[in-house]
C-alpha cells in the first residue's frame, strides 16, 4: 500500500447540490473531512486510532469549477508537512471524465489525545507511516 496518498471515489448526489445547480461549497468541506480521515483510519496503526484523533483548526479552499449531479469525483489527499502537534493536508477534488480539479484545499490538523483531549506531538512512528509530500 501506498502511504503517500489516499484516495477516494464519490458520486455527487441530489443532496449536494444547491440552488445554483452545482455543489454547495460546504458539501465539498465534508469531503475534505471524509478523505482526511480515511487516510487516517485506512493507515493508523489500531493503537493510533484508539490514543489518538486529529481536529482541524484552519481550512483554506479554492475552488477552480463546478461539480454537478451525477459527476464521478476523485478525492485525493497527502501530507504536505508535520511540525510539534501540526500537520498540513492537501485535498483535490477532481472529475474523473475530464481530469478537471474543481477544489484544492490545505488544512491545518491538530493531533489530539483521545484520553485528555489535549495535543499531542506527532510521534515518529506517525511520520514514518504517514509520509510526507514536499
Amino acid at each position: 500500500m501506498n502511504n503517500n496518498f489516499f484516495e477516494l471515489s464519490i458520486t455527487v448526489k441530489p443532496e449536494d447540490i444547491d440552488r445554483a445547480n452545482h455543489v454547495n461549497n460546504v458539501v465539498y468541506l465534508k469531503w475534505v473531512q471524509d478523505v482526511s480521515e480515511g487516510h487516517w483510519r485506512a493507515v493508523a496503526t489500531p493503537e493510533m486510532l484508539e490514543n489518538y484523533h486529529w481536529v482541524a483548526i484552519r481550512h483554506e479552499i479554492d475552488y477552480k469549477n463546478s461539480g454537478f449531479l451525477n459527476d464521478e469525483l476523485l478525492l485525493k489527499t497527502f501530507l504536505k508537512s508535520y511540525g510539534g502537534v501540526r500537520s498540513h493536508r492537501v485535498v483535490q477534488i477532481i472529475r474523473k471524465s475530464d481530469q478537471k480539479l474543481l477544489v484544492e484545499s490545505l488544512t491545518t490538523w491538530i493531533l489530539m489525545a483521545s484520553a485528555t483531549n489535549k495535543p499531542a506531538r506527532i510521534t515518529e512512528e506517525m511520520q514514518n507511516i504517514f509520509p510526507t509530500l514536499n
